[in-house]
């Protein structure tokens, strides 16, 4: 073999390497980024963590699973007329925290007065099976005589006066008059259970004042989302979930789905981070290559004082930063830091006007028409 054969021979299989080599580096350099084990660390031994519950509806009790029924009347308590179930206490608007309690600024409720004190077991019996009216929550509450409050009706308790109530708007449009229908048979029918009798308000003003809280409503809505681009390699579920949990997140109830929890309990998720549904479900999630993730902010559930806007804002910055992202609108179209100003001022207006409303964000009220 001549020397002119051998150099070329060489150079072929240099050459061939020098392919195979490129060929590895853009494969290894194209591949998901996958989480890495920590080093020297010792995992805590916590409990899993879970996204907070946003609906805190009761399920009904049916009446074959309650036992020891009493509707009759007791002597230790008297009963309650019409008058005097108006003249009860009403909580004021917003001085409660939770799901349950009526609130005459986003409910129509109707006083019902039973002839004599009720059980809590005969009035969850007597419940109707479904708690909508169309596609409004509905409610009914008892007026504890042991402490003198209004409550969702529990067993071992006894209740002089009840009101059924249902929500006047939500993200599903305002109280139609079907649906305000649908609310009197319900009542009525518990009513009827527990020989007692509803005084309900008129249907078209109620109908009228569920128009101007869907109005207002509407006009005072905001969900915002931001995507986060992967700049050149894709990310794997794994690398994604490392990277978010370092900024707080933990998972959530659906595949492909992370919150960043309120600090206080029993507040919303302060944001709300999204990805592939189909590459968290993988059988091989290290080889899913997502290129794309969604962060949003339910502004109407978070509260003010969180400060949301401000940690989406840091949020992403840390993860474009650690995971070489880049900052994009709906549309993948990349946002300057300074575009996100203008969003801050425009919020804090919002927030302003929620709070004249008595809507203010994050509260027990804003949550149920903004849902």
């Amino acid at each position: 073999m001549s020397t002119l054969q051998i150099s070329l021979a060489v150079i072929g299989a240099v050459l061939l390497a020098l392919i195979v080599a490129y060929n590895a580096w853009t494969t290894h350099r194209n591949a998901p980024r996958k989480a890495l084990p920590p080093e020297g660390e010792r995992k805590p031994e916590a409990p899993p963590r879970q996204e907070p519950a946003m609906d805190t509806e009761l399920a009904p009790v049916p009446a074959s699973a309650v036992h020891g029924l009493d509707q009759g009347p007791d002597p230790s308590l008297h009963g309650v007329d019409l008058d005097d179930a108006l003249a009860l206490p009403v909580p004021p608007q917003g001085s409660h925290d939770r799901w349950a309690l009526l609130d005459p600024l986003i409910d129509a409720i109707a006083p019902i007065v039973p002839e004599h004190p009720v059980a809590g077991e005969a009035a969850l019996a007597a419940l109707p099976p479904t708690r909508r009216a169309g596609s409004k929550p509905f409610a009914i509450e008892g007026f504890n005589d042991e402490t003198q409050h209004w409550e969702t009706p529990a067993p071992g308790q006894r209740y002089r006066a009840f009101q059924a109530g249902v929500q006047l708007a939500n993200r599903m449009g305002a109280l139609n008059e079907i649906e305000f229908s649908e609310f009197v048979m319900k009542a009525q029918s518990f009513a009827d259970a527990l020989n007692a009798t509803p005084d309900f308000p008129d249907m078209l003003q109620e109908v009228a004042r569920a128009r101007e809280l869907d109005q207002f409503a509407s006009e005072h809505d905001a969900q915002l989302a931001f995507m986060l681009r992967a700049r050149q390699a894709a990310w794997s579920p794994g690398y994604l979930q490392q990277n978010a949990a370092r900024q707080g997140f933990v998972p959530g109830s659906f595949p492909g789905r992370m919150v960043l929890p309120s600090a206080t309990a029993g507040r919303s998720a302060v944001l709300v981070l999204g990805f592939d549904t189909q590459a968290a479900l993988s059988d091989d999630p290290e080889q899913s290559a997502i290129r794309e993730l969604s962060l949003s902010l339910d502004v109407a559930q978070v509260h003010r004082s969180e400060q949301p806007f401000a940690r989406l804002r840091e949020v992403a910055a840390a993860l474009c930063a650690g995971m070489d992202g880049v900052l994009c609108d709906q549309h993948g179209t990349p946002l300057p830091a300074m575009a996100m100003d203008p969003i801050a001022a425009d919020l804090e207006q919002l927030y302003d006007q929620l709070d004249s409303r008595d809507l203010s964000a994050g509260s027990v009220q804003a949550r149920r028409v903004f849902s």
